[in-house]
């Protein structure tokens, strides 16, 4: 993965020094060259590939043009910021959509589940721009209650009431765009599992109805729910820039869109990879997920 970026990033038009030339008219052609030598741009992109790589395996990030700062205290920041962000969104959407896919299971094809099944493609069709510009418009704009952007406010103390009044419409946005699919997941676990032999047995031994929903069904309906989190866990943590740009929060989606347009490879190579590792390892902890919650399944 890092090879492919760095290619990628390599066949970008122009590099930093030809963005330097652009805003200092007083840099000459002798001066391009002269510092396209010195950070090594005059060479193939293989080469200058395996020196970056060399430097990574090493623990040394580099340093960001655009920040002007070293690479790792540009990035842990950002990094808080959307963990933060992206954590409690996920928290808040898990804590709605799992007990109301469970209870729309129970009886499928009622008034009620159609209404679930209605708001939970809502939630997957709306853009999640125009959702966050919605709210914006509603509560900040007509009633005040909330800040439109931003992480605090100018000139306030950064406390915790002002950091939780900002990340309430970013947050809300992010859980009613992703609500959907988890409901929809796990109304579908739930419906797959009831028609399985265990459920008709634990019926025939008198299990009470919550019992098998809870201790049986439940326990099995989690593994696509947990397949679908593995495979978002790398989005966690690579930032959402839709919701992060309208909202002015500065996350790892704001800095890796930033570091590619200004063509800052140190920061978005870093980042972008931090991404892929983060998926990786959300597939890893999902294949141990399903030892704990399937005990036909055994690493031995």
């Amino acid at each position: 993965m890092s090879f492919v970026v760095y290619g990628l990033m390599g066949l970008m038009p122009g590099d930093p020094i030809d963005l330097m030339i652009a805003s200092d008219p007083h840099l000459s052609a002798t001066d391009a060259l002269r510092l396209k030598a010195l950070y090594g741009l005059d060479r193939p992109w293989t080469e200058r590939y395996l020196a970056w790589l060399l430097q990574v395996l090493q623990g040394e990030l580099g340093y960001s043009r655009l920040y002007a700062r070293p690479v790792l205290d540009a990035l842990l920041p950002a990094l808080g910021n959307t963990a933060l962000l992206m954590l409690t969104a996920l928290a808040l959407a898990l804590t709605v959509a799992v007990p109301v896919g469970i209870v729309a299971s129970l009886r499928p094809g009622s008034v009620f589940d159609h209404a679930v099944n209605l708001v939970a493609f809502a939630s997957v069709s709306l853009p999640t721009f125009w959702l966050g510009l919605m709210l914006i418009v509603v509560f900040a704009v007509s009633l005040g209650w909330l800040p439109a952007s931003g992480i605090e406010d100018v000139g306030g103390d950064g406390g915790l009431a002002e950091r939780l009044r900002h990340m309430a419409l970013p947050v809300a946005t992010l859980a009613l765009a992703g609500m959907g699919q988890y409901v929809r997941h796990m109304r579908a676990a739930m419906i797959g599992e009831a028609h399985h032999d265990y459920v008709r047995t634990a019926r025939a031994k008198g299990c009470s109805p919550a019992r098998i929903v809870l201790r049986h069904q439940f326990r099995n309906a989690l593994i696509p729910v947990t397949t679908i989190l593995a495979l978002e866990l790398g989005g966690l943590f690579s930032g959402a820039l839709i919701t992060e740009t309208v909202f002015a929060w500065p996350g790892m989606g704001r800095l890796i869109f930033e570091a590619v347009m200004g063509n800052d490879f140190n920061l978005a190579l870093s980042g972008l990879l931090l991404a892929t590792a983060m998926t990786l390892l959300g597939s890893i902890l999902a294949d141990l997920a399903y030892a704990a919650l399937d005990r036909r399944v055994s690493y031995r």
